[in-house]
């Protein structure tokens, strides 16, 4: 669920990178999920 929304809004251009990154420290999303949500790895951002 969380992943859906937030993929959507970071392609929508409504997130940023940090506001994906907020995803993972808050345990809404992996890390898995956020580099494929956005083509990086998570320890680089």
């Amino acid at each position: 669920m969380w992943y859906e929304r937030i993929k959507r809004f970071y392609d929508a251009d409504l997130w940023t990178l940090d506001m994906v990154a907020e995803g993972v420290r808050c345990r809404k999303i992996t890390e898995q999920e956020f580099k494929t949500i956005t083509g990086q790895d998570y320890a680089a951002v």
